[in-house]
């Protein structure tokens, strides 16, 4: 079985998913992980954006992702 993977920009409100890969170079790779969004990280969606930024929860932290970072961020459901 295939575990889809998307964009987070294509994720709806309320949803958990974990981050699979981040596609760009080192200056977004090195931002994303200077705030803790790392490849394996579990994030949930807050609110979508749409429009406006991404609402995202990580651990006890809530940020704001602009719609263009949201579409480098490569996503995959959490398995439970």
């Amino acid at each position: 079985m295939k575990i889809p993977i998307m964009p987070l920009a294509m994720i709806t409100s309320g949803k958990k998913v974990r981050i699979v890969s981040i596609i760009g170079g080192r200056g977004v790779r090195g931002h994303l992980a200077n705030i803790g969004l790392d490849v394996g990280s579990e994030i949930e969606v807050l609110k979508a954006g749409a429009p406006g930024p991404f609402l995202i929860a990580i651990k006890e932290t809530r940020l704001a992702i602009g719609h263009g970072v949201a579409h480098k961020i490569m996503v995959s459901d959490v398995l439970f």
